[in-house]
């Protein structure tokens, strides 16, 4: 394949299109030999590009799995928040959006192992993507922890800072993916148990 003229990266449609190809092609590679085991020449060879065209739109390897990864990972917020929207009250809402995440996060972390790994790096290596959507989540996790004060279903002694960390810290082997892989088998009844007590907790 023949390189396109290189003008600055990111700029204009042009450019946008050959990093989506990169990142297409990103994707195909990890999801046969896996990410670990993936380099840039492989991408290089893969697409007919040379390495360093690659390294225009992308600085390193991890960058191009950031990309996949914050593609991913956007697509269970929005699972998550669709879910916590269809709720009718803060405690529905809780229990649809662990629910939502829990599910979405199964599906899209598990259904390629390949692809797993990429989640399980940016969580173990505290990428960008992966930091940027644990404090998504805990923003969520505040938004209906406050409504649920609001109308008097949830208990007001506890400072709310805490009271999300405390929630976020309970729901993390359901949701990070490093402890997720660890506790596939237990689901969906642990999940559910575990909603369970942590509303009971919120209850004033």
């Amino acid at each position: 394949m023949t390189e396109p003229s290189s003008p600055s990266p990111a700029r204009g449609p042009a450019e946008h299109a050959v990093r989506d190809q990169i990142i297409e092609a990103a994707n195909d590679c990890f999801a046969r030999y896996g990410y670990g085991k993936t380099t840039v020449a492989d991408l290089a060879r893969e697409i007919g590009f040379s390495k360093a065209y690659i390294y225009r739109f992308f600085e390193s390897k991890q960058a191009i799995g950031e990309a996949i990864c914050s593609a991913r990972l956007a697509r269970i917020l929005d699972a998550a928040k669709t879910a916590t929207a269809e709720g009718e009250s803060a405690t529905d809402k809780f229990r649809r959006f662990f629910k939502g995440l829990t599910t979405k996060s199964v599906e899209l972390f598990f259904d390629d192992r390949k692809i797993y790994e990429i989640a399980a790096s940016a969580a173990a290596e505290k990428w960008g993507s992966a930091q940027a959507y644990v404090e998504a989540l805990k923003l969520l996790i505040a938004e209906i922890v406050r409504e649920g004060r609001e109308r008097g279903e949830f208990e007001r002694k506890t400072p709310l800072d805490e009271t999300c960390r405390a929630i976020f810290y309970a729901m993390m082997p359901f949701v990070d993916p490093l402890h997720l892989e660890r506790n596939l088998d237990l689901l969906p009844d642990a999940q559910t148990e575990l909603t369970g007590l942590i509303l009971r907790s919120l209850a004033p």
